[in-house]
């Protein structure tokens, strides 16, 4: 069995995997946790990544956090390779594997039967360069006119994946579309939890998690990223908050206009994460706010 729980940002993932944890301890089942938020992966980025200090952990194995440095590339097909190899690990000791996190590509690459193309090295660096000299908006055009199917569901400023269903289309000479999640085939059996929250309070979060990110020191340790090479990255540069942190550092922006472009930002990844989230038909919707969600989650895997 494994559980995932997913949802938009700021909608209590975390704190939910948490509690499922302890309510699964108490009738008698161990669980661990693997991260599924691509930037978590990142060693050093914590502030912008609401990643959970190890002390706040309950004592619960977690794992997946921090296993990049900023100037790796994130892979969905290496994350795909890792995580199965821990979910496998982690209930080979008789525990259950709850997956955690909010980026969808990430999740739906370990529970359904997904497949990637290899890569063109050449394609991709004339991609890069397509896209440097006429922005994301141009590639979006050309992704809507060969697979429309695609474009909808990366959207116009996803621009990384936009390159890279481009590149697939390039190699693969098949819509790109034909490579994406089918929910048809598990890859073990799994039970899919979505956290979710009414849209005004979740605004309302984001927009106060972004001014604790600027409270918290979050330039600070952008600053010590930079020393690190995080420009030199191309995952993790683009992170929502260190992007205008960075911005911020190099007197492109004021601190009140990086914390309102990341706002901005926020507020439109997370509208993003609940559309690709409302796929899954079969997922159990919860709202972390109700009294015994934590506990009726774990008694459903437990049972």
């Amino acid at each position: 069995m494994l559980l995932v729980i997913g949802g938009a940002t700021g909608t209590g993932k975390t704190g939910l995997s948490l509690d499922v944890a302890d309510q699964l301890a108490a009738l008698g089942r161990r669980a661990e946790i693997v991260n599924a938020d691509a930037m978590q992966l990142y060693r050093g980025m914590d502030i912008g990544t609401a990643k959970l200090p190890v002390d706040e952990r309950r004592g619960i194995p977690h794992h997946l956090f921090d296993v990049l440095d900023v100037t790796e590339d994130a892979s969905v097909a290496r994350y795909q390779e890792a995580a199965r190899t821990t979910i496998d690990d982690i209930a080979s000791r008789g525990a259950v594997p709850i997956l955690v996190g909010g980026s969808g590509l990430y999740i739906a690459a370990v529970c359904f039967e997904l497949e990637f193309p290899g890569t063109d090295p050449a394609e991709r660096e004339r991609l890069e360069r397509e896209l440097e000299e006429w922005g994301v908006g141009m590639l979006f055009r050309r992704l809507r006119d060969r697979d429309p199917a695609a474009a909808e569901k990366i959207g116009p400023s996803n621009a990384r994946r936009i390159v890279r269903a481009l590149e697939v289309m390039s190699i693969t000479g098949q819509p790109f579309s034909a490579s994406l999640p089918d929910q048809g085939r598990l890859w073990r059996d799994t039970t899919i939890v979505l956290a979710e929250t009414d849209r005004p309070a979740l605004v309302d979060r984001l927009d106060r998690r972004v001014e604790d990110m600027w409270h918290d020191g979050i330039v600070d340790e952008t600053r010590g990223l930079l020393d690190a090479g995080l420009e030199r990255g191309t995952t993790a540069r683009r992170a929502i908050g260190y992007a205008q942190a960075a911005a911020q550092l190099r007197g492109e922006l004021d601190e009140p206009e990086a914390i309102a472009q990341a706002q901005l930002l926020t507020r439109k990844y997370a509208r993003r994460q609940v559309s690709w989230f409302r796929r899954y038909e079969t997922a159990v919707r919860v709202h972390v706010e109700d009294a015994g969600t934590a506990e009726a989650v774990a008694r459903s895997v437990a049972g």
